[in-house]
């Protein structure tokens, strides 16, 4: 029997819940949970606020535990490893988008980490604000040895939700790179790009957030409502990292790339306003979005924040102080992560 915390609707509360977790399978890890993350798309699913929420809900999709059991064909995995677990915990892994490390994009759709249904039962997934999971292996990934397990869970979301984009267009060394909005993303965003080799400048709306940026090692910073500031960074950037999570305008942002720049959308999932042509077609420039990577990337990714050290800023929570982390989450009220330490109790 497994324990957590969870909700039946959208307008309550999430509250103790207990259900039973699947038998191992020969694929299978179990991992009895240490740090789950909050992750904004946790209270938009118990909410229901883009829709097809299936109750009861139990959100969290940023794990990090020790594996208790391994089935008989896993050997990726020993029972004492420190592990990880993100956004999906099974695909077909046949398809072509499978079989290149981009499982996310499985032509038959991802199992997600909770509220998608399992590929071989149907049942619903449930995720991390639990004692324990079980996942198919291959969606397991390592947590390099001598890194701080306890800040580790925000890099299965956060982490490499910055990452992948960073990546894909090769962000580095005489980059010259701005993160529009400072968050649970934003500021992952300018810790990734600056271990990167690139030249990292914040855009934001709050001019106090100036000197975080600074501390996060941002060269510079912008007020994205001052126009005099952003006339005067016309065509200054190569990449654009926009993680602002709600619909806006993004005209102004483009007249800061240039040539050939491109701004990667990572926030915002809901419609978007448009935007002039003139502003793409001049200078060459292009708006694209990024999701989570693969697998094999996130593994990556974790690799890359042991060596260069790096992690999220999280604050530490107990799982009854949840329904208080969502209330400061919708006020943007934490700096800039929250984890539940499972070791407090459920």
């Amino acid at each position: 029997m497994a324990k957590g915390w969870g909700t039946d609707a959208a307008d309550q509360p999430l509250r103790p819940m207990e259900f039973e977790r699947r038998a191992l399978r020969p694929n299978d890890v179990a991992i009895k949970i240490t740090y789950a993350g909050i992750c904004h798309s946790d209270l938009h699913t118990a909410r229901n606020d883009w829709g097809g929420t299936l109750y009861p809900v139990i959100p969290g999709h940023e794990i990090v535990g020790t594996v208790t059991a391994i089935g008989n064909e896993v050997t990726r995995h020993r029972v004492g490893d420190t592990v990880a677990v993100g956004c999906m915990v099974d695909s077909c892994m046949e398809c072509d988008q499978c079989l290149e490390g981009w499982e996310v994009f499985c032509r038959e759709r991802c199992t997600q980490t909770y509220n998608s249904p399992d590929r071989q039962s149907g049942e619903i997934t449930m995720g991390g604000y639990t004692d324990h999971i079980v996942v198919r292996d291959h969606f397991v990934c390592k947590v390099p040895a001598g890194m701080d397990a306890s800040k580790v869970a925000p890099l299965l979301c956060a982490g490499i939700t910055t990452y992948s984009p960073l990546r894909q267009y090769k962000v580095g060394g005489g980059t010259k790179m701005a993160v529009v909005g400072l968050g649970g993303l934003g500021h992952m965003g300018v810790k990734l790009g600056v271990a990167m080799g690139a030249d990292v400048t914040m855009i934001t709306t709050t001019p106090s957030k100036g000197q975080d940026a600074r501390e996060l090692g941002a060269s510079d910073f912008i007020i994205s409502t001052d126009a005099e500031q952003m006339r005067a960074a016309a065509t200054r950037f190569d990449f654009i990292l926009n993680t602002i999570p709600v619909s806006h305008e993004i005209d102004g942002y483009l007249n800061l790339l240039g040539r050939a720049g491109r701004m990667v959308i990572v926030g915002a999932l809901t419609p978007m306003p448009g935007f002039t042509g003139f502003n793409i077609i001049w200078w060459n420039r292009a708006v694209g979005g990024s999701a989570i990577g693969g697998i094999p990337e996130t593994q990556e990714m974790l690799d890359f924040c042991a060596a260069k050290d790096i992690y999220p800023d999280v604050e530490f929570i107990q799982m009854n102080q949840i329904n208080e982390a969502y209330e400061r989450l919708l006020k943007n009220d934490v700096r800039y992560r929250f984890v539940i330490d499972m070791a407090k109790g459920l």
